[in-house]
């Protein structure tokens, strides 16, 4: 959990009150085998679905960059007040903002 907290500010915010943007969930991936990290954008009010138990909210996301086509597959399961409870990533991994940040910095020198 201590990584999750690490990656998400804490709250599993997922960096929306640094994006001034209090609907989005942002996190990000990184596909296996590949340097892009990828940003992806949940919308707490629209993008969020019950589970099938009624316990949590869940959302699954394809996930494939602009320079490497690897697909990742992305569940992230919240709790009632829409913070992140648990993560699976297939094909690739999360990161944090700052390797995202990094990542654009190299792009934009190449």
């Amino acid at each position: 959990m201590e990584f999750l907290k690490r990656i998400f500010g804490g709250g599993g915010s997922g960096g929306a009150k640094a994006s001034g943007d209090p609907n989005g969930l942002y996190f990000y991936v990184r596909p296996r085998g590949c340097e892009e990290v990828v940003r992806v954008r949940i919308d707490r009010n629209n993008d969020l679905s019950m589970n099938d138990s009624g316990d949590q909210l869940w959302v699954h996301k394809y996930v494939r960059g602009t320079t490497c086509f690897q697909q990742v597959e992305l569940d992230l399961y919240f709790n009632q007040n829409r913070q992140l409870a648990n993560s699976e990533v297939q094909g690739g991994a999360l990161v944090t903002e700052a390797e995202y940040q990094a990542w654009i910095e190299k792009s934009q020198q190449a």
